[in-house]
């Protein structure tokens, strides 16, 4: 005979059993429903953030591209790859750095100039070593990229490293110019210097890197 007991006592311990899954799974429910504005609040912001860091590293290419027809310097696709890749990954350590940017003809800097910008970095142009010694004197600063021929002056970047010295402004100095000449050597002074508008925004990556992690060959070398 079939013990009619034993069927609803089955039945009860297999509920019991399934009670604690189905509790999580309500109680997860309701966080989630609870919780649901918060959390598409907290990603949507995330995710405009990726879309619009991948629309300025876009821009950045385009910009790039111009940088080079403008300087007549050869640049690989892997150079150009590389060096787009590399603003996109130091795009927090770029936001809220500064260049103060000495140059008499700064019309010619603007596509790298609003590559930094668009990495959210303040880019300070001034034409003269004076107007330099100005801005430094107001603001602060994380570099100071020059060129060396201004006003007629070939030697004007260079004068103007004296005068930082004179006047004990530790900024790493990076230089670009048309006219810079590797074989003629570097000045002590100076950090870096190039002709080629891809190697300045690596240097610039670098420099800000050795600021934002405070290495000791950075300022006052």
């Amino acid at each position: 005979m079939l013990n009619h007991d034993w069927m609803p006592e089955a039945i009860w311990i297999k509920l019991i059993g399934t009670l604690p899954s189905l509790f999580w799974v309500t109680f997860a429910t309701v966080v989630y429903l609870s919780l649901r504005k918060t959390i598409i609040q907290s990603l949507v912001p995330r995710v405009t953030a990726l879309r619009a860091l991948g629309v300025e590293v876009e821009i950045a290419g385009q910009l790039l591209d111009q940088a080079t027809e403008r300087s007549d310097i050869p640049v690989t696709p892997a150079d150009r790859r590389g060096v787009l890749n590399r603003l996109e990954h130091a795009a927090e350590t770029l936001r809220g750095g500064s260049i103060l940017w000495v140059d008499d003809h700064p019309e010619f800097n603007y596509p790298l100039t609003k590559i930094f910008r668009s990495m959210e970095m303040r880019v300070d142009a001034v034409r003269s070593t004076d107007d330099a010694l100005i801005a430094l004197r107001r603001d602060s600063y994380d570099i100071i990229l020059s060129d060396i021929d201004r006003h007629g002056d070939p030697q004007a970047g260079i004068s103007m490293l004296r005068e930082l010295e004179t006047q004990a402004i530790n900024l790493p100095v990076l230089v670009y110019s048309a006219n810079f000449n590797p074989e003629l050597g570097v000045d002590r002074r100076i950090f870096a210097a190039t002709n080629n508008p891809v190697e300045v925004a690596h240097y610039v990556i670098d420099l800000l890197e050795r600021v934002r992690f405070g290495s000791p060959n950075v300022r006052g070398w």
